[in-house]
Formats: structure tokens, sequence, C-alpha cells
């Protein structure tokens, strides 16, 4: 697949502002983050 395929689809929202952020010493933004691959670990405490 191309990487132009998914440009200009939509942009990802801002995350919330009272978000608990782990491994970083301050919240971070979509800005900082576009171009770069970024994971993202959900889980619950079921």
């Amino acid at each position: 697949m191309s990487p132009r395929m998914f440009q200009g689809k939509s942009d990802a929202p801002e995350f919330p502002q009272h978000l608990d952020w782990l491994n970083t010493d301050r919240p971070l933004t979509m800005q900082e983050l576009r171009g770069r691959i970024v994971m993202l670990d959900f889980w619950t405490y079921c």
C-alpha cells in the first residue's frame, strides 16, 4: 500500500487535557507526533 493512500483522509483529534500520562514528563500533542509511528497500549482493570 502506498502511504499516499491515507493522506488527507482526516486528522486525529487532540488528546483530552485531563489524561494521566505514563513514561513521559509532559503531555504530548498531535503536532509533536506527526509523521511518527505511535503505538498505543490499552488495558482494563477487570
